[in-house]
């Protein structure tokens, strides 16, 4: 099966170089096509957001690919963990999953916090990663066995207790403790 050849640029008004260059920011890191726009004009090359947004329709499938081949890849080893939050007074949960490199794989908010979410969670990372951890590591949380069992049955699942809650566990970083009321006001008497 041979690969989609590359997008000819021929015929736009721009050279390749810089229709290269605005796709690629666009893709690479979190600009909005008017972001782009402004830096494009920074350097003297006025182009429309709508255009940018036409090269990105076109061209941005195979540079999105080529930006997609050149990340590191995940480790073998995922840490899994949620989150409360609060959205307009709504409580959201916040997931996350990290390899041991501690290289973020996957962010999700949903509104639960149940064995669904935690299968939508792994079935949203074995997409994006396209293979099953070695190991995956979570707190004792009982929807990740649940959605482990259904989703990744062969994938050992050592649960663990959060750290906080680990008994005898010692605190590696304490805050400082408060400053005296005399040194926080300086030379200033109080009464």
């Amino acid at each position: 099966m041979t690969a989609p050849a590359c997008p000819s640029f021929a015929g736009y008004r721009f050279p390749a170089e810089i229709i290269s260059q605005a796709v690629w920011l666009y893709f690479r890191f979190p600009l909005s096509l008017r972001m782009v726009e402004e830096m494009l004009a920074f350097r003297g090359i006025v182009v429309s957001h709508e255009t940018l947004r036409q090269w990105g329709r076109k061209f941005g499938q195979a540079f999105a690919n080529a930006i997609r081949r050149r990340l590191p890849q995940a480790g073998d080893k995922w840490h899994l963990d949620e989150v409360v939050l609060k959205i307009n007074g709504v409580t959201h949960w916040l997931w996350r999953a990290v390899d041991q490199a501690g290289m973020v794989l996957d962010v999700l908010v949903q509104s639960r916090r149940d064995k669904q979410a935690a299968k939508r969670l792994l079935r949203k990372l074995l997409k994006r990663q396209m293979q099953p951890p070695r190991v995956l590591i979570t707190n004792k949380l009982a929807s990740y066995g649940a959605a482990k069992k259904e989703v990744m049955p062969s994938v050992e699942h050592p649960a663990v207790l959060a750290f906080s809650r680990v008994p005898g566990a010692t605190i590696l970083w304490q805050p400082p403790p408060p400053l005296p009321l005399r040194t926080i006001i300086g030379c200033y008497q109080i009464g």
